[in-house]
């Protein structure tokens, strides 16, 4: 039997995981994969109701599920909690705690949202990229950190750390996923300035002699912002620390028409996954019953093809959705030319009824 934990978070959370679970129900019958689920506190209300966003029950959970699928968490009203005790923090602890180390962001451009990308449609066509971000060291992890007095002046201070293992373990997990792909892999660093560049710079060249097949690259993080937005298609697999890869990221999400269009995964050393969309908690719509769903949907596909190896399952997911915006059918973010008289706005649980109608006529 496999076990899948659910952590459907704070805000819009609870509502597009409705709609994944709903799909991942439907392949789990329809390809009799066996999958349980539990649902559990994680975030905002977590804290609310445990004064913990990461109660021992549900780290626990975590531990002993082969996979976790969470929606999103956080919010404004949360900002003014300990910072230790904040949302975003037990997102941290959490992937500490299971070593999640790789943060896999593919930014793939669905042909029917070209004309919803920022950028112009010859730029973003055929978009299909993948970011890997390391996820649990860096700047984010570093220490020393923290406010303190210094000469009678607050003083905010954070340490970016890498050490060559943890360097290595991302670098191999990179042209690993380049070997599966079209063999180009780019490293974002910023050697120039950062000591933890050299090492990193280094490091990924090193292990990269053991992939003769893949073409390396290395570009600084500025250069890379602009490329991404100059020449997107330029790029097949990029690999970069934890808060580079974090701002790269959600640039190359706008590519795509919406940040609402993509899914994560965030992988151990075994493959176990936290997947989760890439967007945030956007309280300012929950319960409207207008968030895009297909975030958490495909990343359901992506929970099935990376940890559960259910490539059929996946591949039916990824099949649904594609055929449902070929249909005219868009959430609010997704809609490009509002005047389009062939697209059709559907909320929340209308995509969701959508793609499990597609599902049945996938072959």
């Amino acid at each position: 039997m496999t076990s899948v934990a659910i952590l459907p978070g704070d805000g819009i959370g609870p509502e597009i995981v409705h709609e994944a679970k709903r799909v991942l129900d439907a392949v789990n019958t329809r390809y009799t994969l066996g999958i349980t689920t539990s649902e559990h506190l994680f975030g905002g209300t977590a804290y609310d109701a445990h004064d913990t966003p990461l109660p021992d029950s549900t780290l626990q959970a975590c531990r002993e599920a082969d996979a976790i699928l969470m929606g999103s968490v956080g919010g404004p009203v949360y900002d003014k909690a300990p910072r230790e005790l904040r949302p975003e923090r037990g997102l941290l602890r959490l992937r500490s705690e299971l070593d999640l180390f790789a943060n896999l962001r593919p930014a793939m451009l669905f042909s029917e949202l070209a004309n919803a990308s920022s950028l112009k449609p010859e730029l973003v066509a055929g978009l299909d990229m993948m970011i890997l971000r390391e996820l649990t060291s860096g700047l984010y992890f570093g220490e020393p950190r923290g406010i303190e007095l210094r000469d009678g002046v607050r003083t905010g201070f954070n340490t970016m750390v890498y050490s060559e293992p943890e360097i290595e373990r991302i670098a191999v997990r990179g042209f690993e996923i380049a070997m599966q792909r079209g063999k180009r892999l780019c490293s974002v660093d910023k050697m120039n300035v950062l000591e933890v560049s050299e090492l990193w710079r280094e490091v990924v060249e090193r292990v990269g002699e053991s992939y003769p097949d893949v073409e390396l690259s290395h570009m600084y993080v500025d250069n890379a912002a602009m490329q991404l937005v100059r020449a997107p298609k330029q790029f097949d697999v990029i690999v970069t620390g934890n808060i580079f890869g974090d701002i790269l990221s959600d640039a190359a999400a706008m590519l795509t028409g919406s940040i609402g269009m993509l899914p994560s995964a965030s992988l151990d050393a075994a493959g176990k996954g936290l997947y989760e969309p890439v967007h945030g908690s956007a309280p300012d719509i929950a319960g409207q019953g207008i968030a895009n769903p297909l975030a958490t949907i495909l990343s359901v596909s992506m929970m099935l093809r990376y940890s559960l190896k259910q490539a059929d399952a996946a591949n039916a997911i990824d099949a649904a959705v594609s055929s449902v915006l070929s249909s005219g059918l868009r959430c609010r973010d997704i809609t490009g030319d509002v005047d389009d008289k062939n697209l059709s706005v559907v909320g929340t649980s209308g995509m969701g009824d959508a793609v499990l109608d597609a599902l049945n006529h996938v072959a």
